[in-house]
């Protein structure tokens, strides 16, 4: 049955699907070209630990996006969450500021996996690099690489299930590869060769660390934002999303571990391909070519997913007059978003003509307030606005996972920097003056009445439909 939210989507994700693009999205280019960064961050053999920190807050504030998701199935995430639980002394402001904030932030997300995508091909193309970034050549292949995923995903959502899956297998393939290669050639003095202050320099580059691991970690919540087209979404989304998380925790673990017993760390934090260095060590120069190819299609596929559940953000804001008509557009006959898929191709494309820390810095900076702080805050809220809101899942030791979750992304917003701190308080001080000239045109709160309107706790069953 089709949420009361989201009418034209077809529910044609199962479990595996909803956890395969969960995952394909989370372990896209990330880990092979972040680990190099977080060996720099943490000092030392001892950044393998930072990946299951990053995990434990991942998990924390997936438990958050798990009883949302089940209680809430429809297109676009968090924008219905926010939009279910601030109408009441705010009408639309926070999921208006949401919106704002994700046409910018989810294609920044996936603007990382096309630079990181082609600083890989520079192993077999070195014209695409030049020096740590991308070559005028690098940057026009980037943005084809963006057109050639829009293309990608001009279909229907059962044909791109199908799609997705290979990519999964494609991009576990290439890191069981990367783990398997690593561990067949491995010295355990150089994985567990920890400096004497191997602690204090632990701690003291955690904040760093914890930037990039939880930026390798998103996109555990894809399957929330593809709500609507997802089966039984009340049993489906919750598992979907601990799966992926503690799945992908596994793969990174290992993988950091691997590839600290091949490669001596100080020459690991400093490598801009750092698994085809591995494969090239242990297998050979001709099977590093080969799998460095794979590492491709799973940055393509991280890319993939990512505008695939993203698309569906302002599509839903828009049939909710929140935004831009136009938005609120499918297909005639294959059912998808048209113009949040260009829209967010073209800043996608853009913002793959930046350095890849520039883009990751600023990302985690504007997601963090709007999603992540409102969203943990919209489960209270929600459970003391609307307790007949049919929940088939609660989170697990309410509220100790929400007090984690905000805890860790505090703490993860203030390391990102004070420059893209400042960023992003004025992207969001620049939606809120979009905001209210927009409410004043519609004479919306603050300058007209809102009307409240319990979308899924006046449809009681469809939640878990």
């Amino acid at each position: 049955m089709t949420s009361p939210a989201s009418p034209g989507f077809e529910r044609r994700l199962g479990l595996f699907q909803a956890t395969t693009v969960n995952m394909t999205q989370m372990c896209g280019i990330g880990p092979f070209v972040t680990i190099p960064a977080m060996i720099s961050a943490l000092q030392g053999p001892q950044a393998m630990f930072g990946w299951v920190i990053g995990a434990i807050i991942a998990v924390a504030d997936g438990l958050v996006w798990a009883e949302l998701g089940a209680a809430m199935p429809g297109a676009g995430g968090t924008y219905l969450y926010l939009r279910e639980a601030f109408q009441y002394r705010t009408g639309r402001l926070m999921p208006f500021l949401f919106v704002w904030s994700a046409v910018l932030f989810i294609p920044l997300i996936m603007s990382t996996g096309v630079i990181g995508l082609v600083q890989y091909a520079g192993y077999l193309w070195p014209a695409l690099v030049h020096g740590k970034g991308l070559s005028t050549l690098g940057h026009v292949v980037a943005v084809g690489v963006v057109g050639l995923v829009v293309l990608a995903l001009y279909r229907k959502i059962g044909d791109i299930g199908k799609i997705t899956s290979i990519f999964f297998v494609v991009m576990l393939v290439s890191v069981l590869g990367v783990i398997v290669a690593a561990f067949t050639h491995f010295h355990s003095d150089l994985a567990f060769g920890f400096p004497h202050d191997s602690s204090s320099k632990f701690f003291s580059g955690l904040g760093a660390g914890l930037v990039i691991a939880i930026y390798d970690y998103l996109g555990y919540n894809t399957s929330a934002y593809l709500g609507a087209e997802v089966r039984d979404p009340g049993r489906v989304i919750p598992r979907s999303i601990i799966y992926a998380i503690l799945g992908i925790m596994g793969l990174y673990f290992l993988l950091q571990m691997g590839v600290l017993g091949v490669v001596p760390w100080q020459e690991a934090k400093d490598s801009s391909s750092v698994a085809s260095l591995v494969l090239e060590r242990t297998w050979g120069k001709g099977v590093a070519q080969v799998f460095t190819v794979g590492i491709i299609i799973t940055a393509f596929a991280s890319v993939f997913a990512g505008l695939l559940g993203g698309s569906r953000v302002p599509y839903n804001a828009a049939r909710d007059k929140v935004f831009l008509p136009w938005f609120g557009r499918l297909h005639p006959r294959l059912h998808f978003p048209t113009v949040g898929l260009y829209a967010m191709g073209v800043v996608t494309a853009i913002g793959s003509l930046f350095t890849l820390t520039d883009v990751i810095s600023m990302l985690t900076a504007v997601f963090v307030l709007v999603q992540s702080v409102a969203q943990i805050a919209a489960v209270t809220v929600l459970r003391i606005r609307q307790p007949n809101l049919p929940r088939p899942y609660k989170m697990w030791l309410y509220p100790l996972p929400s007090i984690v979750a905000l805890a860790g992304w505090i703490y993860i917003y203030q390391a990102a920097g004070l420059k893209p701190i400042l960023l992003s308080v004025a992207w969001l001080a620049a939606g809120a003056i979009a905001y209210l000239a927009w409410a004043r045109a519609e004479h919306a709160w603050p300058f007209g009445h809102e009307e409240i309107h319990e979308a899924f706790a006046e449809h009681p069953g469809q939640a878990s439909a």
